[in-house]
């Protein structure tokens, strides 16, 4: 008997908790480690099981005395909740596409579902004003392979959190700018289409930004200088171009040296009122110096914590150190694109960076609630990275994203529903911290069985569609097995029919790149030119 009381407390999950925007309390701390590529929660547990019926896969059996009667044990229910930081990374995405354009398969650790995702257009409708509006629906997946016990996926949905700030203000009603940009010099940056990108990125920011905005100017490669102190722009254009021309490869990869010389002058040159941001332009190949994320950061922490100043990270290259890059700008409070050519630098530091430059919600998490009564169990598709345990939700110690004006931020579920489940299904809320006050608000939204019923291909709104699309694409190219996956020939088909019923270009090329992996895994190769990533901000 003390053998089986001891097996069933070591496999029966545990925590569970309300997370309602009043009182708080106590949840699990359980970050849902060892779930499979596609992460998620704890299987929800059913009412009692028929007699002679197993267990479902997943969920311990209770325990049984010698007569028979059911050991009536004191634990938590399995977690029902779901936390973690808000993302607008895009960068897993644009990398992905040129590594296919490259005729080779993006490494599984470099596909971040997330960002597949919002690199795409939600159509959520957006707040009135300072916070985020929460979008909550989804759709049934139908039948498809993986979706466990022989029955397809029948009985699993797609659920979609959608949070969404408030447009973007227009160049001549967002506050000024002080930037410092700290680019990479090293000689691996000498490969076309990377510093010589990076040089006709800044000159055409030179001729966007306002004679108001500042900047500064600090290269790295063994060892850091500071090429422009923080210069306002008006009168200095020519100046700050012909500093920008001058940059030349040199030597080996110091990120260490770079990222601390670049808040130095972003200090040095601080504007009250203004938003200042370091951006970092790299391939971010580290090989001198400190080469981890955490001990980078740690050197200026403290002045980045005091001053606000947020790291933003644009990445270049055939060969890019995506994870490096991700794990920097994670921890410094910002986000990361990728950029492949003039066009791209041209759609990031034109049409998208001096319009999310200001942050709209300091350490922002969300944290999903799913009511036990109607879901089985759910998976969170991606935010492996950026999981939070649940009981730090309100805690605003812990660190969140930064989200700035005009983004968009989706996160998926698979969602198996109970058999005749009805009423509510999940409650969404986000919470962030203003960034002025500094003072924590929380919004929600919530989604019944009502909504999620429709089917996914065909019946539901063409937006959600094209979020499938991008999921399933990154979870096959990490060797996932969501339920209801389509083959990469039916994506690229769906991603087709999107594309001209949205006549949206981005998903002209979700296709492209869909059937570029295609042709690549049958060993047919891509005869395709290269072609860059999106480069999308939010």
């Amino acid at each position: 008997m003390a053998l089986l009381l001891a097996g069933a407390m070591v496999l029966t999950a545990c925590g569970s908790g309300d997370n309602s925007s009043g009182d708080r309390r106590a949840v699990s701390s359980d970050t849902r480690k060892g779930q499979g590529s596609t992460g998620g929660g704890q299987p929800a547990p059913d009412g009692a099981a028929p007699d002679g019926a197993a267990p479902e896969k997943g969920r311990s059996a209770a325990p049984t005395g010698e007569s028979g009667d059911v050991a009536r044990l004191d634990v938590p229910a399995p977690d029902y909740l779901s936390t973690f930081a808000l993302d607008v990374d895009t960068a897993s995405y644009g990398y992905a596409r040129r590594t296919l354009g490259d005729g080779r398969l993006p490494s599984p650790e470099e596909v971040r579902p997330e960002e597949f995702v919002n690199s795409f257009r939600q159509g959520y409708e957006r707040p009135k004003g300072p916070g985020f509006s929460v979008n909550v629906d989804g759709a049934r997946i139908g039948s498809g392979k993986g979706g466990g016990g022989g029955t397809g996926a029948s009985d699993w949905s797609l659920l979609r959190v959608g949070l969404a700030t408030e447009a973007a203000p227009s160049t001549a009603e967002r506050p000024p700018a002080a930037l410092t940009f700290v680019v990479d010099i090293s000689g691996s940056m000498a490969e076309t289409g990377r510093l010589d990108l990076v040089r006709k990125s800044l000159t055409i920011l030179a001729d966007e930004l306002r004679d108001d905005d500042s900047i500064s100017l600090v290269t790295f490669s063994d060892e850091a200088e500071t090429r422009l102190p923080m210069t306002r722009i008006k009168g200095n254009r020519n100046r700050i171009k012909d500093v920008v021309g001058e940059m030349r490869p040199d030597q080996s990869t110091n990120v260490e040296a770079g990222i601390t010389r670049g808040y130095e002058e972003s200090v040095e040159g601080h504007r009250k009122g203004a938003t200042n941001r370091v951006v970092l332009l790299s391939d971010a190949l580290a090989n001198t110096g400190d080469t981890e994320a955490d001990g980078i950061l740690e050197k200026i922490d403290s002045t980045r914590r005091e001053y606000g100043i947020t790291l933003f990270g644009v990445g270049v290259g055939s060969d890019y150190g995506d994870a490096f890059m991700e794990q920097l700008t994670n921890k410094g409070d910002g986000n990361t694109t990728y950029v492949g050519d003039e066009a791209q630098a041209r759609k990031v530091f034109v049409d998208q960076l001096p319009a999310h430059l200001e942050i709209r919600a300091r350490d922002a998490k969300a944290q999903v609630a799913f009511d036990r009564k109607a879901v089985k169990s759910f998976r969170l598709i991606g935010y492996e990275n950026r999981k939070v345990a649940d009981e730090d939700f309100r805690d605003d110690s812990v660190d969140g994203g930064e989200v700035g004006p005009g983004h968009t931020v989706t996160a998926l579920y698979a969602v198996r529903l109970r058999e005749g489940a009805s009423g509510t299904v999940a409650k969404a809320t986000v919470r962030w911290l203003d960034p002025k006050t500094r003072e924590a608000q929380e919004e929600t939204g919530t989604a019944t069985t009502g909504a999620i019923d429709g089917s996914l291909w065909g019946g539901a709104g063409e937006r959600l569609q094209v979020a499938a699309v991008a999921v399933y694409f990154a979870d096959h190219l990490r060797g996932g097995d969501l339920p209801g996956a389509p083959g990469l020939d039916e994506l690229a088909s769906r991603a087709d029919g999107l594309a001209e019923t949205t006549e949206d270009s981005s998903v002209t090329k979700l296709a492209k790149a869909i059937g570029q992996a295609d042709r690549i895994e049958r060993g047919s190769g891509t005869d395709d030119e290269p072609e860059p990533g999106e480069g999308e901000i939010g």
